[in-house]
């Protein structure tokens, strides 16, 4: 991917969630340059007293290849998106990133922005000191415009490609609670199949389904995490364990 967008602290209680706006986002921009987004990533940030969010502060990210030409015109039809559809009293940010025009120190610096807003209390200031050294887009749309802080960690995030759960949730064509690993890897959805110690499962493995899907960011693909429950089987994570990633 060439090209990642990432958007914080849009939304209210009672309001549609920072997830749903980046997807509805994504679908125009899809229709208007004819080009296809990956599936949304929420990365959960640190919470703290100091930090003003809606219910978890999480960033939602996605990312494309697209011509480097268009990015000037997807700018500013995301501008104009959030300015009409985040929520009043919100605090939205943008980060839109070509990261063909960004050398090598600085992903390694934004990555590092990233990994830090899971840890420490950032500021807008260094956000904006960043985002002119590296030459990307950072925009605030709104209320106090702190969302620019986690909407850049949410670009550092996905870069880093082992943060985050795909945003969603998916069914499989499950008889008698279990499936094969090789038809769990005909979903588009699903990458690899893996224990939580990073084992890959033989395509003839069977896994107990016990919950909706939800899959996680790791090595950059979409990953379905499993482990052994009581009696023995496979089964994957439940949305509920899946929260530490």
């Amino acid at each position: 991917m060439n090209f990642y967008i990432a958007i914080d602290d849009t939304d209210n209680i009672g309001t549609a969630g920072t997830g749903e706006i980046l997807e509805n986002l994504i679908v125009e921009l899809s229709d208007k340059f004819e080009t296809s987004f990956s599936r949304v990533t929420r990365h959960q940030l640190l919470v703290h007293k100091d930090i003003k969010y809606t219910s978890h502060n999480s960033s939602m990210c996605s990312s494309a290849f697209v011509d480097t030409s268009i990015i000037p015109f997807i700018i500013d039809h995301s501008i104009e998106f959030l300015t009409k559809n985040c929520a009043e009293g919100s605090d939205p940010g943008l980060c839109i990133v070509d990261i063909d025009k960004v050398n090598d120190n600085g992903v390694e610096k934004i990555k590092k922005w990233g990994s830090d807003a899971k840890r420490n209390v950032l500021c807008k200031k260094d956000a904006y000191l960043l985002a002119k050294e590296t030459g990307i887009h950072l925009s605030e749309h709104g209320g106090t415009g702190d969302g620019i802080i986690g909407a850049l960690a949410g670009i550092g995030l996905r870069l880093s490609g082992n943060d985050g759960r795909f945003k969603g949730k998916f069914d499989l064509d499950v008889k008698n609670g279990f499936i094969k690993v090789r038809d769990i890897l005909l979903s588009p959805s699903i990458d690899i199949v893996t224990t939580e110690c990073g084992s890959k499962l033989s395509p003839d493995d069977e896994v107990f389904i016990t919950d909706k899907l939800k899959t996680i960011l790791k090595d950059h693909k979409s990953v379905l995490m499993i482990r052994k429950n009581k009696e023995g089987h496979w089964e994957n994570l439940s949305r509920k364990e899946l929260k530490v990633y």
